[in-house]
């Protein structure tokens, strides 16, 4: 059965992310993708980065079948494992020792602003335990800058995100990096990137 399903803005944006994850990414070894929607990053990036195994997860069941109906229909069964029914919030994750001994990185794509402020915590906490020093943490999505949005657009979706759940929101990128620097990540680079969204690098404690 094929339970694929196709975001647009994935769409729109795996290009852009591929291009800054180009700059970062190791050679070999598991990079652990939080929230992976429908699978579509997920499987891109396996693709444009086939040294590396790209390990997906999310906590809805649909969307990790969507995810192995991509794994399946790309035919990378032989190198993408299935994906990981992780719950940002509830910690430990459980995490195969395959993926624990060779994990190089975390990303997050467009998670944070749909989840409670709790989730990003959790995000950074479990990361600071996962990770190596010189190990990265991604975020991408929209942020504030300095408390303010950066576009009128952005506003209104973080607006349309309150509506739907109060504890949903844009965040500012000030607090969410405060956040990281209580748990030995030290943000190095902002990226701007389309549709006034932002890549953002964080390191684990000193390079």
């Amino acid at each position: 059965m094929d339970n694929r399903l196709f975001f647009p803005a994935t769409e729109r944006n795996k290009d852009s992310i591929a291009e800054v994850l180009s700059r970062i990414l190791l050679k070999r070894g598991y990079i652990l993708e939080i929230g992976s929607g429908s699978g579509e990053h997920a499987i891109k990036f396996q693709k444009c980065f086939p040294e590396l195994t790209w390990q997906s997860s999310d906590p809805e069941l649909i969307h990790r079948k969507s995810i192995s109906s991509w794994i399946e229909h790309e035919e990378l069964n032989f190198k993408m494992p299935q994906p990981l029914d992780i719950d940002v919030e509830k910690i430990p994750w459980e995490i195969p020792s395959e993926l624990l001994n060779s994990i190089q990185g975390i990303i997050s794509i467009n998670m944070i602003h749909i989840a409670s402020w709790n989730c990003t915590k959790s995000l950074f906490n479990e990361s600071g335990n996962l990770l190596k020093n010189g190990q990265f943490l991604m975020l991408y999505g929209p942020f504030k800058i300095g408390g303010k949005h950066i576009s009128q657009s952005n506003e209104l979706f973080d607006i349309s995100l309150k509506m739907q759940n109060e504890s949903w929101g844009v965040r500012d990128l000030g607090e969410v990096s405060e956040e990281a620097n209580k748990n030995d990540f030290i943000e190095e680079e902002l990226i701007r990137m389309p549709a006034n969204n932002f890549s953002v690098i964080y390191r684990k404690g000193s390079l």
